[in-house]
């Protein structure tokens, strides 16, 4: 399910990024058009995604989520609309990567947060994952890639 988790320090990364706070049961409603809407307003800059999709969470989901949604980027665009300039922080994280269709990741976020807890290192609530594979471009869905990082102090 998911590889053996390792501590790591990520380094800060410049995003174009769109904020949301959706109902958790609606997330895939709201994703899709964010994920277009960021491609698009780096299209017509002349610009591409620098990296993989990922959605960056400011603390446990309850009933909403409260996330970030977006892409690294080479360089500060023209904000245009939802899409805006972040940055991805640099922090200390527990990751592991799990391969398998995105419902498995309801299974694979508390395996990863049992390992933490059974390390006793202190948590957050902010965690991230980013999609290292494109499911246009990879069709079985066993296949999938999700990189997981669990933030801690």
């Amino acid at each position: 399910m998911i590889t053996p988790p390792e501590l790591i320090t990520t380094i800060e990364v410049p995003t174009a990024m769109i904020h949301l706070v959706v109902p958790g049961r609606e997330m895939p409603k709201y994703m899709d058009p964010a994920i277009l809407e960021i491609i698009q307003v780096l299209a017509e800059q002349g610009m591409r995604p620098a990296g993989p999709m990922f959605s960056y969470h400011h603390h446990r989901p309850s009933d909403t989520f409260d996330f970030q949604i977006g892409f690294p980027v080479e360089k500060v665009f023209e904000e245009k609309g939802r899409v805006k300039n972040s940055m991805l922080p640099a922090e200390r994280v527990a990751r592991c990567v799990y391969q398998g269709p995105y419902e498995g990741l309801a299974q694979a976020w508390p395996a990863l947060q049992e390992w933490v807890r059974e390390q006793k290192l202190p948590e957050t609530g902010r965690f991230f994952e980013r999609y290292l594979n494109n499911p246009d471009e990879v069709k079985d869905p066993k296949d999938y890639c999700t990189e997981l990082n669990w933030v801690i102090c």
